[in-house]
């Protein structure tokens, strides 16, 4: 057990390392129903697709706004049957935190502490526009940015033998 009550020697509370979640807001929302009222009586399910993206900007010093995109969308054949597109957004402070580290937070940790309030604004979305709720499967943030980063150094090493 640790005594916070009594700190390590030459501890400084200022340099501690810290991440944190300051306040999240949606930046914008839109939701599109456009085969509206026929979707009602379709007895087949549509086919839905979703897109997931995450992007972090510096605000100052120790603040980060990181934004988390979801654009779904469901289609009867070729028709469009409804489109969410959520920007669902939060302000995250980090200090003390080495730099090899801050863009994993940024772009893993901080869309993971999102996500749930992202996703029942979609749930709430589509349950408002007269469509049952969709309700998204949890993502592996991680396995994400991997991907990411190894679609990154593929293209490098591409670009370098051209």
């Amino acid at each position: 057990m640790t005594d916070t009550a009594n700190p390590p020697p030459g501890f400084n509370p200022e340099n501690a390392p810290r991440f944190g979640l300051n306040a999240q807001y949606t930046k914008d929302l839109s939701f599109e129903h456009p085969m509206a009222p026929r979707t009602f009586g379709m007895n087949a399910a549509p086919q839905i697709s979703v897109n997931v993206g995450t992007q972090a900007e510096r605000v100052n010093d120790t603040m980060f706004e990181v934004t988390l995109r979801i654009l779904c969308e469901a289609k009867h054949g070729e028709e469009t049957a409804f489109v969410v597109d959520l920007h669902y957004a939060g302000l995250f402070t980090i200090a003390n935190i080495p730099p090899e580290h801050i863009e994993p937070l940024l772009l893993v940790e901080a869309p993971r502490l999102l996500f749930p309030f992202a996703r029942r604004i979609v749930a709430d979305a589509t349950r408002d526009g007269g469509m049952p709720p969709l309700m998204l499967d949890p993502i592996d943030f991680l396995q994400q940015y991997q991907r990411s980063k190894q679609l990154e150094a593929e293209q490098k090493q591409n670009q370098n033998l051209a």
